[in-house]
């Protein structure tokens, strides 16, 4: 049986759903009246900056390097030195199927294809697609002969020190 305790528990409860479908719907459409305090509006993030063009192009740098690295800023010509006489086992950086350069990253076994970005500062790095991260390389200097870099990471940096590329005569 349908009592009259029950329908108007039924009306009361149909029109408090009511009554909180119309004040979100007014809290949504960005109106004044709202319960339990305001919300900010959403902040739309900026876009990111777009990438900055190095000063060095990929096509400079894919070659055959001898490699060798200093911590030491006076050990440098003798780095350079040591470097030119590993050509006989070059390092070799090649071409990325996009227009990279293929080297490996700190600590992997495998090389990738990382790209030669531009900063703010007009410094150079060589990395991953995107931001310049932990995992870039600073390019410290490169006269088309002779290119040092040095991790961003500072762990790495430790590590690995100035990495020092010199680059071998063409083969005959």
């Amino acid at each position: 049986m349908f009592n009259s305790r029950n329908a108007r528990a039924s009306l009361n409860l149909g029109m408090a759903s009511l009554m909180a479908l119309g004040l979100g719907a007014c809290g949504s459409m960005g109106g004044g009246f709202s319960l339990g305090g305001s919300q900010p509006a959403a902040v739309q993030e900026p876009a990111p900056p777009p990438d900055l063009p190095a000063t060095i192009r990929s096509e400079e740098i894919v070659g055959r390097w001898g490699l060798a690295s200093y911590l030491n800023p006076s050990d440098r010509a003798r780095t350079e030195k040591a470097a030119l006489a590993q050509c006989k086992n070059p390092y070799v950086i090649g071409a990325g199927p996009t227009g990279g350069v293929i080297m490996h990253l700190a600590d992997q076994a495998t090389p990738q294809e990382l790209r030669l970005k531009g900063s703010q500062s007009g410094k150079n790095y060589i990395g991953p697609a995107g931001p310049i991260t932990d995992q870039d390389r600073e390019v410290i200097s490169f006269d088309g002969r002779v290119m040092i870099t040095r991790f961003v990471d500072k762990d790495a940096a430790t590590r690995y020190g100035n990495m020092v590329y010199v680059r071998c005569a063409p083969r005959a």
